[in-house]
């Protein structure tokens, strides 16, 4: 189905830590927003991968997503290969966004970094009538991205607050990795409290820049255009 919005996630509860609350806005606004999950997270600490899938559809049903997929790319392997870049393009013709949100380029971890590169030849080459696939070429209008571990600058940010609940909701579903339980469970940076700190502080910064309670921090490489001078002139 065509939609208007693809976020990319390179592991399931990375588009809820980075861009809940703007997938949530977006929807909310009657968006068709697809959700895309590029690994199955299979070396993670904590979790199995049936319950990071199951995790990952619940939270894209209370993000109010249209649909959520998972490219099955590997989980410390991500790297800018013809195969998974061309696996990434036939999303793209098949989906035909409008906009893309994808990884920030700079980030401590390195499949976040390799995804960032990888979708942005990707979201290029989709767009090229001589490279082949079943469908047919397409470009989408925008490619934008989105802070998961590390901040910088935001080109712009987006006013979540309305749609913060949602947000908090959508990473309350992923218990095995935020919440795990057993005797097997294992402590990482994602189980401390202070991890959920992080995000709600930093998009609480965010926030309050704009004037606002919760805002989500974009990055785009090309100018953005405005009428003229007066802040609030369209």
């Amino acid at each position: 189905m065509a939609v208007d919005l693809v976020v990319f996630g390179p592991h399931p509860d990375d588009i809820e830590i980075g861009l809940g609350g703007t997938v949530a806005r977006h929807a909310a606004a009657g968006h068709q927003v697809g959700l895309c999950d590029l690994t199955e997270a299979e070396l993670s600490s904590n979790g199995t991968v049936t319950q990071r899938r199951a995790e990952a559809a619940a939270a894209a049903r209370v993000l109010g997503a249209a649909w959520r997929e998972n490219l099955g790319w590997p989980d410390g392997g991500i790297a800018t290969t013809p195969e998974l870049i061309r696996s990434a393009v036939e999303l793209l013709r098949r989906h035909r966004p409008r906009a893309i949100a994808i990884p920030y380029w700079d980030d401590r971890h390195p499949d976040h970094v390799a995804a960032s590169h990888v979708l942005r030849v990707a979201a290029f080459r989709s767009g090229l009538a001589r490279y082949e696939t079943q469908a047919s070429p397409w470009r989408p209008e925008w490619v934008c991205y989105y802070f998961i571990n590390d901040g910088a600058t935001p080109s712009f940010v987006v006013d979540v607050s309305d749609h913060y609940q949602r947000k908090r909701e959508a990473l309350d579903c992923y218990a095995s990795q935020f919440a795990p339980a057993g005797g097997d469970a294992v402590e990482t940076r994602l189980t401390k409290s202070t991890f959920r700190q992080l995000i709600e502080s930093r998009d609480a910064q965010f926030g309050a820049l704009a004037g606002v309670a919760f805002a989500e921090g974009i990055v785009v490489r090309e100018p953005l255009q405005r009428a003229g001078l007066l802040k609030h002139e369209p």
